[in-house]
Formats: structure tokens, sequence, C-alpha cells
């Protein structure tokens, strides 16, 4: 398992918001990662050309490493190995696994998209993902669901599996507790953290608060 990744107790993995101006993200973001613990920022883009990726990625990628967190690109194993990138998030329609890993090589993270099929989920763990991913667990804004998992799915996974597990989908702080209790290793927040009514840093810390109460 990729050290970045060996969790704790539930830890908080960040993705960005579906639409953003770089700059003042940028602002937005250095105050999240004030907040607490984050293992992992995900910066997604959807259908956003490759020199918008890019760009974005190289003035948000130092100050989230520099917070010694984990910088993964969504969907493009070719433009997180062009980043110098963590790693990268996979879904079921992008580049397969063994594209991805043979593109970043053994010591990035590869994470992959399983919706709700433990299925999907073993063969990734098997084929050497450093992490499945769980989802939606709640209606979400940041995209349309087209497959709806509930909190079972993740206490199946923790009694079977050693692979972390990434709960994802519409992932509020008044929503959190029944995720982090059935097992979920992080939990993957966009909207629950950019649209807080205090601001990014209360949402983190509002999170980690939730995380250090319920333990490991």
């Amino acid at each position: 398992m990729n050290a970045l990744l060996m969790p704790h107790r539930c830890r908080l993995y960040l993705i960005s918001p579906p639409r953003f101006e770089t700059e003042a993200f940028a602002g937005a973001l250095s105050e999240a990662l004030a907040g607490g613990d984050v293992a992992c920022f995900q910066l997604r883009m959807k259908d956003a050309p490759d020199d918008a990726v890019l760009t974005a990625g190289r003035r948000l990628m130092p100050i989230v490493q520099g917070a010694g967190v984990a910088f993964i690109l969504n969907d493009r194993p070719d433009l997180a190995a062009r980043l110098g990138a963590d790693g990268v998030h996979i879904g079921q329609t992008d580049a397969n696994y063994a594209q991805a890993r043979a593109l970043l090589g053994p010591d990035k993270i590869v994470g992959v998209t399983c919706h709700n099929s433990r299925h999907l989920a073993m063969e990734a763990a098997e084929a050497g993902a450093d992490y499945v991913a769980f989802g939606a667990f709640y209606p979400t804004d940041t995209k349309t669901p087209t497959h709806w998992a509930e909190p079972e799915i993740l206490e199946i996974w923790q009694e079977t599996m050693e692979t972390p597990c990434v709960a994802i989908g519409g992932i509020m702080i008044d929503n959190a507790e029944p995720l982090v209790r059935a097992g979920a290793d992080f939990l993957a927040v966009s909207g629950g953290v950019w649209t807080h009514s205090d601001g990014p840093q209360a949402a983190v810390a509002a999170f980690n608060a939730i995380f250090d109460r319920l333990g490991a």
C-alpha cells in the first residue's frame, strides 16, 4: 500500500469543486488545508482542455504537496505523469488500471471507482489498486450519480479485504458519521467543504473532529 494512504483512522479526501477560477481557488485550497488532516486532494476538471488541467495542476500542486497532502488527478494518467502528480483516480470508463500503472510507475497512487460493486472492487484490489471508491452514498450536485451505494458495502469490504476504501457522493458534515462507522478509510468530499457556511477551514476541522471522536 502506498505510504501516503496508510490510514490510522478515517481521513479526508478533498475533491475540487466542479467549476472554479484557479487563482481564487488557490486561496480557498490553502485555507482548507490549514483546517486539519487531509490525506489527498483530487483535481477534477471534467471535459476541460489539457492545457487548462495542466495550468491548474501546476498552480495548485505545490500548495497541496507543500502541506504534506497527496495530489491526485482525476481521469488522466497521462497528464498526471506529465505533472509529476502523486497519483491518479480512474473511473470505469477511463484508462484501465494496467494503463494507469504503466504510465505512472509502481510508486504512485492509482485509485479506482467501483460504484456499488464489490466484484469491480475486488478486481481492482487484486490488480494492485491503492484504493477503491464506492458511491454515491447521497445525492450530490457535483455530478449526476448513476450508481447508489449503501453503508453495508463498506462494512463487508472491511471484513474481507485490506485495500483501503473511499466513500464518495454528497458527503456533508451532518451525514458523514454513518459512513465512518461503517468502515470508510477515507471520505471524499467536495461541496461539503467548499460550500460550508463557515468556510473550508472550518469544514475540514469539523470533519476531523468527527474522525477523532469515532476513532480508528
